[in-house]
């Protein structure tokens, strides 16, 4: 695997984490995470400026999708590891 790809990975689940703890804190609930995360989402999917592929507006949305994963897991008091993420979020593509 790319080294960068696993740089993402880490930086991808401290993400998940520091949003969890955002959670906990009170600053934000699941849901606001959510809409927040959402909102990030639609923005990526309606860019009209580069043209990208399909195959790099996925790549784009990855990590958005994982954390919005994250987000409902954490919600159910469950944390996965990033491979069961990744898997989900293939499944749901």
């Amino acid at each position: 695997m790319n080294t960068a790809n696993l740089q993402l990975e880490g930086l991808i689940m401290a993400m998940a984490s520091i949003s969890q703890a955002i959670v906990e804190k009170g600053l934000l609930t699941h849901e606001e995470m959510a809409v927040a995360l959402s909102k990030a989402k639609k923005t990526v999917e309606d860019d009209n400026g580069p043209e990208l592929s399909d195959a790099n507006r996925a790549a784009t949305l990855f990590p958005l999708r994982v954390l919005l994963l994250a987000n409902e897991a954490s919600q159910k008091g469950e944390r996965l590891a990033f491979s069961s993420y990744a898997k989900l979020v293939a499944k749901l593509s």
